[in-house]
C-alpha cells in the first residue's frame, strides 16, 4: 500500500474539492492515460488494485506510471465510541484528485491492449473517468 513515510503534520482537514486540477492534465510519460472527469478521494487501496488490473491484463509488456500519490491522511474514530475525546487516529491515505488529472499511463503495448487495461483499471475507481491518448491531444 502507497503511503508517505513521513509527514510534517499527523492530522489534516478534509479540505474541498472546487474547480479543475492545476497540473498533471497532460500526458508524460505514456502513450495512453486515465483521466479523472470528476473530483474525488482515491485511497491507497483503490490504487493498488487499478495496478494490480493494468499490470495483469498487460501481460508484463509496457511500461506503466502511476501519476498520483495517497499524501492526505484521513482519521476515524473506533466503531462504538461516544462524541468528543478528540479527532480519531489516522485510518488511511487518500489522494486528492480533480477534474482533468492524468492519474495512470501505459506505453509499449498494442493501443487495444492498452485500451483495455486502462478500461479494467476504470471499473475499480470511485469516480468517472476517460482513457485519453496522444494522438487524441494533437
Amino acid at each position: 500500500m502507497l503511503m508517505p513515510k513521513r509527514v510534517k503534520y499527523r492530522k489534516q482537514f478534509r479540505g474541498r474539492m472546487r474547480g479543475m486540477a492545476k497540473g498533471g492534465t497532460e500526458l508524460q510519460h505514456g502513450e495512453f492515460g486515465l483521466q479523472a472527469l470528476e473530483p474525488g478521494w482515491i485511497t491507497s487501496r483503490q490504487i493498488e488494485s487499478v495496478r494490480r488490473a493494468i499490470v495483469r491484463k498487460m501481460r508484463r509488456r509496457g511500461k506503466y506510471w502511476i501519476r498520483i500519490f495517497p499524501d492526505k491522511p484521513v482519521t476515524a474514530k473506533p466503531a462504538e465510541t461516544r462524541m468528543g475525546k478528540g479527532k480519531g487516529s489516522v485510518d488511511h491515505w487518500v489522494a486528492v484528485v480533480k477534474p482533468g488529472r492524468i492519474m495512470f499511463e501505459i506505453s509499449g503495448v498494442p493501443e487495444d491492449i492498452a485500451r483495455d487495461a486502462l478500461l479494467l483499471g476504470k471499473y475499480k475507481l470511485p469516480i468517472r473517468t476517460q482513457i485519453v491518448s496522444r494522438e487524441e491531444a494533437l
